[in-house]
Formats: structure tokens, C-alpha cells, sequence
């Protein structure tokens, strides 16, 4: 497939262009900075671009299969919703359907699955922005008509890729470590651009 991936310079971006390359599919790596992709590769390439700006958005996307979403902005929220409303606009126009997106564990239906100290201290003050942010990247996604997957990821931690992770599960789960390496939730994200297991759905992931 030829792949568009925003904010392939990110943590999770970065594992999903070289997973995404490993694979066979072409990919596009849109970044502010592509310059801090150290990568060489010849079905890579590298383009400068700033997801708030339609403009940039737009003939970005043209003539790709699928899109990607990790976009990342700290504690800050203010890139996540915006840039994905240019995304989606942008795709609705262009043609490409299948979108992948990472969010956060937490977010909507699955925020029963937190423990007191991600509910009142990371995401109720530290990461309130961040996770306001989230919520509304969704609610943009959900509106939309699309082919989408929301990736809900617990907390990122180093490691390579496992693909030994629990996915998809209800609030009932028991015994889950609400971490997850980044390596894997790109590994995931990828499974979701030919498997319709989750289509239209918002799978959780975590150890």
C-alpha cells in the first residue's frame, strides 16, 4: 500500500515508518521536520508539512491508500484535533478511505479501565489538555464517514515489537498493566489497514 503517515517523527511515528517500510508498503513520512527521520530507504519519502495548515494537508494526502494519525504534541492540546479535522477534510477530498488513529486509553467508553492515579492526577490535572485534545480528535473521526480505526494505547514504554498484547477488551478486564510498548501499538496500527475486525470501532491495547 502507499501509506501517509502524520507525525512520523514522533515516538509512535517513527515505528511506524520503519514497520510500515519492513513490510513493503510505500511511505509517506509528513512531518514538520522530516529532517529528524535519520532513515534512508528507497520506498521512503520524507515531506515537510504543518498539519494545521489545510494547504499543506491536502496534496499531501492525494494519490495515497491509507492514512495514519500519531500525531503528538506533549501535554499541550492543540495540534491533535485541529490537524486531524485537515486530515479527514483532506482525505474526504482526495480519496483515500482507511484511516488508523492513536489516541490514549481513557478516552470515551473506555475510561472505566483507569486507575484513581490516570483519572484525577495524570489526565484530571498534568495531561488535562492533552486528554481534552484526544476526546475531541475522536469526536472529529466518529463524525466523520470514513473507514476508520481509533487505536486506544496505555502508557508508552520502551521495547521492541511483541505482538503479544491484549486488544479490544471490556472495561471488565482484569489484570492489565495499562502500559504498552510503542513498537507494539505500531505494530497494531498497521494490522488495522486490511483487518475490519475493528472497523467503526475504538480496540484498546495494553500488556
Amino acid at each position: 500500500m502507499k501509506l501517509i503517515i502524520f507525525g512520523a517523527t514522533g515516538t509512535v511515528g517513527r515505528h511506524l515508518v520503519e514497520q510500515a517500510l519492513a513490510q513493503g508498503h510505500a511511505v509517506t513520512a509528513f512531518a514538520r521536520d522530516p529532517g529528524k527521520l535519520t532513515l534512508q530507504h528507497p520506498q521512503l519519502t520524507c515531506l515537510a508539512g504543518d498539519v494545521l495548515k489545510p494547504d499543506d494537508v491536502r496534496p499531501a494526502v492525494r494519490g495515497h491508500d491509507a492514512a495514519l494519525i500519531a500525531l503528538g504534541a506533549g501535554r499541550k492540546g492543540t495540534v491533535r484535533a485541529a490537524g486531524t479535522r485537515n486530515i479527514v477534510v483532506a482525505m474526504r477530498e482526495e480519496g483515500p478511505r482507511r484511516l488508523v488513529c492513536e489516541t490514549t486509553l481513557g478516552v470515551g467508553d473506555s475510561r472505566p479501565l483507569l486507575t484513581f492515579f490516570w483519572k484525577r492526577i495524570m489526565f484530571g490535572l498534568l495531561l488535562r489538555p492533552a486528554y481534552a485534545d484526544h476526546v475531541a480528535q475522536e469526536a472529529i473521526i466518529r463524525e466523520s464517514d470514513l473507514d476508520w480505526v481509533i487505536v486506544r494505547p496505555g502508557a508508552f514504554i520502551d521495547g521492541p515489537v511483541t505482538g503479544q498484547y491484549k486488544h479490544g477488551f471490556p472495561v471488565t478486564e482484569k489484570n492489565l498493566k495499562l502500559k504498552i510498548a510503542r513498537a507494539d501499538v505500531a505494530d497494531f496500527m498497521l494490522r488495522q489497514l486490511t483487518d475490519n475486525t475493528y472497523l467503526h470501532r475504538t480496540p484498546s491495547l495494553s500488556y
